[in-house]
């Protein structure tokens, strides 16, 4: 009876020594100092572009203004298109004009022109017999000193010159006859195309007056105004893109262990209640010394890193260069 009650005394001391180390291994651990959060101050960085024409001409219009939220496709400004308009009609007549040509080359001439071709050549040819029978009879009187040296020259000129009619009147019915040589229509042919591309050049330099938003944004900067002079190397707008932010921020190096690319980070601004999520994507490998523009006074005579903690900006709260504070 005695040896029961001294076990059951012995297991209730042994079950009591277990308790009390686990509760003097869990004060212990609760009196360790917790690792404080590592947190970065930085500023709001964004991708921005220089908008530019294409083209070198007199603006015509600006359309929107700085801080103005523009869409992709938006038009931003135009150029003076009165030049470019002109030179498109003047195409598109020429263009006309010669089509008329291959047509008329490709489908032959009609009889009743063929009739007149052939006309033309009767009466060129008669021109040319009585201007050669007149400088025959001219040379003749000449000979005997009966008319002058001017009148003979005269009479020689104008047979020569109905004899060109003739053949040229006789070229003119062949070619209504027998229609034109493949060369010359494929030549007619290829200046039609070149008209059909000096076209298309024209009117792509038309669709170049126009300056579009590329992307979603926010106009940082208007550059130029209506009357200035536009060139491919003369910025228009600055504009900040919407599709990527991130978090430009420096830290030290006895802290860059803490982190690592591809680490998930809360991103607090001040105008905003709710955290945004953020990830590591950059950490640079050059240390350099802190940029004047970091707000902690213990990093701005050190040599740290740059990081970039990319940010899901959904609502598009984020603008250039706002303060924020991103915590691991």
């Amino acid at each position: 009876m005695l040896s029961a009650s001294l076990q059951a005394h012995k297991k209730q001391l042994f079950i009591f020594i277990i308790l009390l180390a686990a509760a003097a291994g869990a004060w212990c651990y609760w009196q360790q100092p917790k690792a404080a959060p590592l947190t970065l101050h930085g500023n709001v960085d964004v991708r921005q572009v220089s908008l530019t024409f294409n083209a070198s001409e007199r603006i015509a219009s600006m359309n929107v203004e700085e801080g103005d939220r523009v869409h992709q496709g938006q038009v931003l400004a135009t150029l003076n298109t009165t030049p470019l308009k002109l030179t498109i009609a003047r195409c598109q007549a020429q263009i006309a004009q010669q089509e008329a040509v291959v047509a008329k080359m490709n489908n032959g001439s009609r009889p009743e022109e063929i009739a007149e071709a052939a006309a033309s050549v009767q009466s060129a040819q008669a021109e040319a017999d009585n201007a050669a029978a007149d400088y025959q009879r001219m040379s003749t009187l000449y000979a005997g000193d009966a008319i002058s040296k001017q009148t003979l020259d005269a009479a020689e000129a104008k047979a020569k010159s109905t004899a060109a009619t003739l053949a040229h009147a006789q070229s003119a019915h062949d070619l209504a006859s027998n229609g034109y040589r493949q060369e010359d229509i494929d030549a007619a042919q290829a200046q039609l195309q070149s008209l059909q591309n000096e076209l298309q050049t024209a009117q792509y330099n038309l669709s170049q007056a126009t300056l579009v938003a590329p992307q979603d944004g926010v106009i940082r900067s208007r550059l130029v105004e209506p009357g200035d002079m536009a060139s491919p190397s003369t910025p228009v707008y600055t504009l900040s893109l919407d599709t990527t932010k991130w978090i430009r921020a420096y830290i030290s190096e006895d802290k860059l262990g803490k982190i690592h690319e591809g680490q998930s980070a809360t991103v607090t601004i001040d105008s905003v209640d709710t955290p945004l999520t953020g990830q590591v994507g950059y950490i640079s490998d050059t240390a350099e010394f802190t940029p004047k523009s970091v707000e902690t006074d213990d990093l701005r005579t050190s040599l740290v890193y740059e990081v970039r903690i990319y940010v899901t900006d959904p609502d598009n709260v984020l603008r250039l260069g706002m303060p924020a504070t991103v915590t691991f």
